[in-house]
C-alpha cells in the first residue's frame, strides 16, 4: 500500500468564483449568507476533486489568507482591530484590507496588517503581529465546521495547519519583545486544538514547518525540538511538512522532533532523501513530494518511478506520495484550456492533473508498471517531443546570450553626474510626485478588451477607445497637479501577461488563475521556449500619452526578473539563462522608448526579492544574475534618460546593497503598511540614488489623509536627503476605484506642497 494525500488545494475556483463573491460582498452586492454559500460550494467541489486520495486536506480553504486564518484560529487579533465594532469576520477583513465592507461610513480608517511574500513565492500573507502582551485563545469553530462538512461528504480527512514555530517566525514583534517568548503559551493552544481534533475522530494532522528549509539559529532549532517534544504527546499522529527547498544541516533535527511522519519536497531535495531515510525510526512515515506543486510542467513519470521503486522496496507502507507543496500555487484544471497550442498543452499539468499523476505513480508502485504502461508510454513520448521541439529552441537567441558582457550593464556616468543632466531637462520640484503606473481597470476597460477578443470591434476601434482612456488618465493627473505622469496602462490586463503576449517563447492559458493575495488573482504566462521581441510593445501608447501633455511622461515596463518570477518558467534550462533572454528583449524596448523621446522610463522589478533562495548562503549567485539582468535591460540609455524601478511588498533591508547595485536613478518601494520600516536599512547604508517610499497603501480602500502622508515623508527625511525623495503610492492603482484614487492623489499632491513650503529653504 502507498498512501496518497495532498498538502492543500487552490481556493479560488476554476473561474475565480471566490474572488467575485468576496468583492461583491465587500461592495454590499451580496449578503454574508451568499458569500458563505459560494465558499461552501467551492469546498465541496474541491473535496470531490480529491476523492481518490487516501487523505484529503481540511483547513486549506481561506477567505483571504491561511496565515491570517492561523492568527484568528489562535486569537491573535491586533488590539486596534479588537476595538472596532463588528463580527469576527468583519475584524478578519479589517486586518486583511483595512475595511470589512460592512462599515456604515466609508471615511473610517483602520490600518491593515502588513503584507509580504510567502517564502519565495508570489503569494502574499498577512504578517502576524506580536507584542509582549500578546495572548492566544483557541477559537476552532470555523475549522471544526469545515471538518464536519468534509466528513458529511465522505472525505477521508487530514487537517492542515501552519506549524507553531513557523507561525512565530513569520510574524513581527511590534515592540522590543522576543517572539519565541510567546511559544509556551502558543503551544498550549496547539495542544488543545490537537485534542479537539482527536475527539473528532481525526487520525492525522499536518503541521507545516517550511522554516526547516532555511538557515536556522540554534535558538530556533531548539524551539522546534521543544515544540514537537511537547506536541507529540497529543492523541493524534503528526505529519510535519516542509517544502520549497532542501533541509541540509536540518536533517539532523529530524530524530529529535519525534513526530509520526515527515513530508519532504522531493522536487527540490531529491538528492537528500537517501540521507533522510536512515534518520527515520521504525514506524515513522516518509511522505515524498514527487510532483511539482509550484510549476505546471508534466512530471516525468518513468524517471520518477526509477527513483521511487527502490525507496518503496525499503519503506513499503511507510511511504506516502503527495505534491511537493500545496497546490495553491498552480491553476485548477487544464481541461478548460481550449485555445492553447495542442502540442504545448500536452506538456502541461495543472492541479487536477497533478493529482492524477500522484495516483498513477502510486498505482505503479502497488501493482507494477504494467498496470499503467499505456500512460507511462504516452508520458515518455510527450516529454521527448517537447525536448526535440523547434518551438522551444532558437539557436540565434542562445548565441546572443553567449555574448553578454559586463559593459552592457553599465551607465555612461555615475548618478551624481547623471542627475544634473536629467534635472536640467525635467526641471522637477522638491518632493516630485508621481504614481507607479496603472490607473483603475474599470468595467468599461474590461468590456472594450472583451469586445476585441470576441471580434465585436476592430483593432483600430480598440486603439481609439484605449487612446480615449489614456487621454482621460492624463487629464486627471494634470488636474491633480502630479509632476511626472503615466499613461495609466489601460491596454494591459496584467503587467507580466501584457509583455508575454508580445514576446516570442510565451503561451497563455484561458483559466490559469492563481491567488496572489485575498481576491487578487493573476494568470501567469507560460515560458515554453527561447525569448525574443519581434517588435516594439509600448512605444505607440507612451508616445501618444506624451503628446497630450507638457509634463514628463514615464515609459512603463516590467523588468526581466519580475517577468521571470511571475511566469511559469520552463524547467529544461537554468532560470538565469531564461532571464538573460528576457533582459536582451526588454533592453530593445527601453532603447526604442528613449529613441522616441521618452525621458523617464520605469522598469518594475516588483518580484526581485521573491526569487531569492531561502538560504542566505545561496543568495549571491541569484543576485549576481538577477541584478545583471536588470542592468542589461536598463543601462544602455544616455545619461539624460532617467531610469526608475519599483518594488513592492517584500523585505528589502537585507539586500539593500544589491538594490543599490541596480543603479536605477529612482527606486519606488512599499513602506506604507510597514510604517517606513524599510527605511531603517538606511541607518547603516547610505543609499546613493533617489527613492520614493510609498505613502499610500493601494491594497486597502482607505483614503490616506494629508497629515498621514506628510508624517510618512518626514519619517523618510530622517534617512534620505530631501533632495532625493519622491512622493508616490506604494504600488499601481489598477485594483482601486476612481472614487478612491482621486481624493487619495489629491491628498498626496497637497502633502507635497506642504512639505515643499516647509523645506523650501533647504
Amino acid at each position: 500500500m502507498v498512501t496518497t494525500h495532498n498538502l492543500g488545494f487552490p481556493r479560488i475556483g476554476v473561474k475565480r468564483e471566490l474572488k467575485f463573491a468576496l468583492e461583491s460582498y465587500w461592495q454590499r452586492k451580496i449578503s454574508l449568507e451568499e458569500l458563505q454559500q459560494t465558499a461552501q460550494l467551492l469546498r465541496k467541489q474541491h473535496w470531490q476533486d480529491q476523492k481518490q486520495f487516501d487523505l484529503i486536506p481540511v483547513g486549506d480553504f481561506s477567505f483571504y489568507d491561511h496565515v491570517l486564518d492561523t492568527s484568528f484560529l489562535f486569537g491573535n487579533i491586533p488590539e486596534r482591530i479588537q476595538q472596532q465594532e463588528g463580527t469576527r469576520l468583519d475584524h478578519y477583513f479589517q486586518v486583511a484590507r483595512g475595511r470589512s465592507g460592512s462599515e456604515k461610513s466609508c471615511d473610517c480608517y483602520i490600518a491593515a496588517g502588513e503584507m509580504t511574500k510567502w517564502f519565495d513565492t508570489n503569494y502574499h500573507y498577512i504578517v502576524p503581529e506580536f507584542t509582549k502582551n500578546t495572548q492566544f485563545n483557541l477559537n476552532s469553530k470555523t475549522l471544526l465546521a469545515h471538518l464536519t462538512e468534509a466528513k458529511k461528504q465522505g472525505a477521508k480527512t487530514k487537517v492542515v495547519l501552519v506549524g507553531p514555530v513557523t507561525y512565530l517566525w513569520l510574524g513581527k514583534a511590534q515592540d522590543d519583545s522576543q517572539k519565541l517568548n510567546l511559544l509556551p503559551s502558543l503551544l498550549k493552544q496547539y495542544q488543545a486544538l490537537l485534542q479537539e481534533l482527536a475527539e473528532q475522530g481525526e487520525s492525522w494532522v499536518q503541521l507545516d514547518e517550511p522554516i526547516l528549509v532555511t538557515e536556522l539559529t540554534e535558538t530556533w532549532k531548539q524551539a522546534l525540538i521543544s515544540s514537537y517534544e511537547s506536541l507529540k504527546q497529543a492523541p493524534i499522529y503528526i505529519l510535519l511538512a516542509t517544502y520549497f527547498g532542501k533541509l541540509k544541516e536540518n536533517i539532523e533535527l529530524l530524530p529529535e522532533l519525534g513526530v509520526q511522519g515527515f513530508h519532504v519536497d522531493a522536487i527540490h531535495a531529491r538528492d537528500e532523501i537517501q540521507k533522510i531515510i536512515p534518520y527515520l525510526k521504525d514506524k515513522q512515515i516518509l511522505s515524498l513530494g514527487v510532483v511539482n506543486g509550484r510549476n505546471i510542467w508534466k512530471t516525468d513519470l518513468n524517471t520518477t518511478l526509477d527513483w521511487l521503486e527502490p525507496i518503496y522496496a525499503t519503506l513499503k507502507k511507510r511511504l506516502w506520495l503527495a505534491p511537493s507543496c500545496s497546490l495553491l500555487h498552480v491553476p485548477v484544471d487544464l481541461e478548460h484550456e481550449s485555445k492553447m497550442d495542442p502540442e504545448i498543452l500536452s506538456w502541461l499539468a495543472f492541479a487536477l492533473q497533478k493529482l492524477e499523476e500522484i495516483n498513477i505513480l502510486a498505482k505503479a508502485l502497488k501493482e507494477g508498471r504494467e498496470a499503467v504502461q499505456e500512460v507511462l508510454s504516452e508520458n515518455r513520448a510527450c516529454l521527448e517531443k517537447r525536448k526535440q521541439s523547434k518551438k522551444v529552441h532558437n539557436e540565434q537567441i542562445k548565441k546572443a546570450c553567449h555574448f553578454i558582457h559586463d559593459q552592457l550593464g553599465k551607465r555612461q556616468s555615475v548618478y551624481s553626474e547623471r542627475i544634473k543632466q536629467q534635472q536640467s531637462i525635467l526641471n522637477l520640484p522638491l518632493f516630485p510626485t508621481t504614481t507607479i503606473g496603472s490607473f483603475p481597470q474599470t468595467k468599461n476597460i474590461r468590456q472594450i478588451r472583451s469586445k476585441l477578443k470576441k471580434g465585436e470591434i476592430t483593432q483600430s476601434q480598440y486603439i481609439e477607445e484605449i487612446k480615449d482612456i489614456i487621454a482621460y488618465c492624463v487629464e486627471q493627473q494634470e488636474s491633480f497637479g502630479l509632476d511626472v505622469l503615466v499613461h495609466g496602462e489601460p491596454e494591459r490586463n496584467d503587467m507580466v501577461e501584457y509583455f508575454g503576449e508580445l514576446l516570442q517563447g510565451y503561451v497563455f492559458s484561458q483559466q490559469g488563475w492563481v491567488q496572489s493575495y485575498g481576491s487578487r488573482c493573476v494568470k501567469p504566462p507560460i515560458i515554453y521556449g527561447d525569448i525574443s521581441r519581434p517588435e516594439p510593445m509600448t512605444v505607440e501608447w507612451i508616445t501618444y500619452a506624451q503628446s497630450l501633455t507638457k509634463q514628463p511622461m514615464k515609459g512603463m515596463l516590467t523588468g526581466p526578473v519580475t517577468i521571470l518570477n511571475w511566469s511559469f518558467v520552463r524547467d529544461d534550462q537554468p532560470r538565469s539563462e531564461t532571464c538573460y533572454q528576457l533582459a536582451l528583449a526588454m533592453r530593445q524596448e527601453v532603447l526604442d522608448l528613449e529613441q522616441a523621446g521618452i525621458r523617464i522610463i520605469q522598469i518594475d522589478e516588483a518580484a526581485l526579492r521573491e526569487g531569492l533562495p531561502l538560504r542566505r548562503s545561496e543568495w549571491q549567485e541569484y543576485l549576481d544574475w538577477a541584478i545583471q539582468s536588470f542592468r542589461i535591460t536598463a543601462n544602455g540609455v544616455q545619461d539624460k534618460t532617467q531610469i526608475h524601478t519599483h518594488m513592492c511588498y517584500s523585505e528589502f533591508n537585507d539586500i539593500i546593497d544589491a538594490i543599490a547595485q541596480m543603479d536605477a536613478d529612482v527606486i519606488t518601494i512599499e513602506t506604507s503598511r510597514s510604517h517606513m520600516e524599510l527605511l531603517k536599512a538606511f541607518e547603516a547604508f547610505e543609499y546613493p540614488n533617489s527613492i520614493g517610499p510609498g505613502v499610500y497603501d493601494i491594497h486597502s480602500p482607505n483614503i490616506p489623509t494629508v497629515n498621514s502622508i506628510v508624517d510618512l515623508v518626514q519619517q523618510a527625511a530622517n534617512y534620505i536627503p530631501i533632495q532625493r525623495l519622491w512622493i508616490n503610492p506604494d504600488c499601481g492603482l489598477k485594483t482601486r476605484h476612481w472614487s478612491e484614487v482621486v481624493p487619495s492623489l489629491k491628498n498626496m499632491v497637497q502633502a507635497a506642497q506642504i512639505l515643499r513650503k516647509k523645506y523650501e529653504s533647504y
